[in-house]
């Protein structure tokens, strides 16, 4: 979802000196010769340094209690590449939090997500979805990588439960105390792997996409469900709410559905109005309906891992 460029800087000087030579060979009086003065030197110029639309985000200040490092796991013959972020000054064992990528893969907003989450007392994994890492800033090879999970969603399965296992696998887990959030693509994904019960307490999902794989089957979901999405976001229509009310409805699973007025696609991704206005999505950042939902997540998950009491 715009840069400018500093002009060069041109100088120019100008120097003009003429003059004229008395005439004597005429008997007339004698007339002064016409002098010009010199054409004043030209000061340089200087064009003013191009500003920005807006002031540059301030950089994120580094927090020296977390721990942080990228993890490589497998998952079949594909390397998958993910972000780990703890705090190391908790003891003991906490709530392990997996962060699935939206469609533009794993980048730095979700690493950034993973952090945020480490400095509320979990250990948080941002997983990799697409293999080696890979990302994209452009949507055409976006969709291609996004296609390719879901059109052979047992291998997206595969994936997601490799990260599960890395998670609940590492030092600070408690292994059996794991939930996982997901934005856009990612919260397809991880919607996909509560409706097929997979060993999770809670499920996030931030500005998602509502379809099923496969329809949620009465007694399956064993995960909360908490579903933040932008009531003004063209990718999740009215019938695809109500169709997925109904689903889980009937499939007996707890949840809750939140529309934040006026809020689009990507909501809560800084970075969503400058690449929707590149190219020509309906995405928006909404920092409004992004605090509100951080804090409803933040609410959510405490609810399922209350702090112990002293």
């Amino acid at each position: 979802m715009l840069r400018t460029r500093i002009g060069m800087l041109c100088i120019v000087g100008v120097f003009a000196v003429t003059g004229c030579k008395k005439k004597d060979d005429q008997k007339k009086p004698t007339k002064k010769p016409a002098t010009t003065k010199p054409a004043p030197e030209k000061k340089p110029e200087t064009k003013p340094e191009a500003k920005p639309d807006k002031p540059a985000p301030k950089p994120e200040a580094k927090n020296e209690n977390l721990h942080t490092e990228e993890v490589s796991y497998t998952a079949g013959a594909t390397t998958l590449k993910g972000y780990l972020a703890y705090d190391k000054t908790i003891k003991g064992p906490r709530p392990g939090i997996l962060i699935v990528h939206e469609w533009w893969g794993h980048n730095e907003y979700v690493r950034r997500r993973a952090r945020m989450l480490a400095e509320l007392g979990y250990t948080a994994l941002a997983l990799d979805m697409y293999g080696d890492g890979k990302n994209t800033e452009h949507p055409a090879d976006a969709k291609k990588f996004m296609e390719t999970v879901l059109g052979n969603f047992e291998e997206g399965i595969k994936r997601f439960k490799a990260a599960h296992s890395l998670l609940t696998k590492h030092a600070t887990t408690d292994a059996k105390k794991t939930s996982a959030i997901g934005y856009c693509f990612g919260g397809a994904v991880v919607l996909n792997m509560a409706r097929l019960g997979l060993p999770l307490d809670g499920v996030a999902s931030f500005h998602g996409s509502l379809q099923s794989k496969k329809p949620a089957q009465k007694g399956k979901v064993k995960a909360k469900l908490l579903v933040m999405n932008g009531a003004a976001d063209p990718f999740v229509p009215a019938k695809s709410i109500e169709a997925f009310k109904k689903e889980m409805k009937d499939a007996g699973a707890q949840f809750e559905f939140i529309n934040y007025p006026n809020a689009k696609h990507a909501f809560t991704n800084p970075a969503a109005t400058a690449k929707g206005k590149k190219f020509k999505l309906p995405l928006a950042y909404d920092k409004d309906a992004d605090t509100r939902s951080w804090d409803k997540l933040k609410g959510f998950l405490a609810g399922l891992y209350p702090p112990a009491k002293k």
